[in-house]
C-alpha cells in the first residue's frame, strides 16, 4: 500500500486537483488578482507605447532642422540645387560618366578629345559651383544650430541655478527650523 502524497492532502482529506472544491477559494482569489494585474500591466504598456510614439514624433527633429527644411522646401533653385548635389554625389553619376566617356571616346571624337575636354571642363566648373553652394548652405544650417543649442544650454542653465538656489534656501530654512532649539514661555 503507497502513503498518500502529502501534497495532495487538504482540509477534510480531500485531494488538492486543479479546480477542485478545495483548492477554489484560494486559487480564484489568487488567480482574479493574476488576472487584474495582468490586465493593468497590458493598459500600461499600451499607454508606454502611446507616450513614446507621441515622444518619438514630437522629438524627430529640432526646430532648426525643420526651419531649415520648410526654407529648402520653400525655394525651387535650392531643391534643385540640392537634387544635382545628390545626384553628382552618388555612384550612378560615376557610372553614367564612366559610360559617356566611353562611348565618346570610342565613336563620336577622335583623339585628342577637345570637345569633352571642354565639357568636362564646363561640367567641373558646375559641380564645384553646387558644391560650395551646398557647404554654405551647410554652414550656415551648422550656425543655425549651433546658436539654437547655446540658447538651450544658456537657459537650461539658468533654469537649473534657479533650482539650485532654491533648493539651497528650502534646505536652509530646513535646517534651521529642525536645529533650532524651543523656546521655553515662562510664566
Amino acid at each position: 500500500m503507497t502513503e498518500p502524497d502529502p501534497n495532495e492532502k487538504r482540509l477534510g482529506g480531500a485531494s488538492a486537483q486543479p479546480g477542485s472544491p478545495a483548492q477554489t477559494p484560494h486559487a480564484s482569489g489568487a488567480a482574479e488578482r493574476a488576472a487584474k494585474l495582468k490586465e493593468m500591466q497590458t493598459e500600461q504598456a499600451a499607454k508606454l507605447k502611446q507616450v513614446q510614439a507621441e515622444l518619438s514624433k514630437s522629438l524627430r527633429h529640432s526646430p532648426v532642422v525643420l526651419e531649415q527644411q520648410a526654407q529648402r522646401a520653400h525655394d525651387v533653385q535650392l531643391r534643385i540645387a540640392d537634387r544635382i548635389t545628390a545626384f553628382a554625389g552618388s555612384m550612378n553619376f560615376v557610372y553614367l560618366h564612366i559610360a559617356l566617356f566611353t562611348i565618346w571616346m570610342l565613336f563620336i571624337e577622335s583623339k585628342p578629345w577637345p570637345t569633352l575636354t571642354l565639357i568636362v571642363s564646363l561640367e567641373a566648373i558646375f559641380l564645384s559651383t553646387f558644391v560650395m553652394i551646398g557647404q554654405n548652405r551647410q554652414a550656415a544650417f551648422q550656425q543655425a544650430k549651433a546658436d539654437h543649442d547655446f540658447n538651450e544650454q544658456e537657459l537650461e542653465l539658468k533654469t537649473n541655478t534657479q533650482i539650485t538656489r532654491e533648493i539651497h534656501t528650502l534646505t536652509t530654512e530646513l535646517h534651521n527650523r529642525l536645529l533650532a532649539k524651543p523656546t521655553r514661555q515662562q510664566s
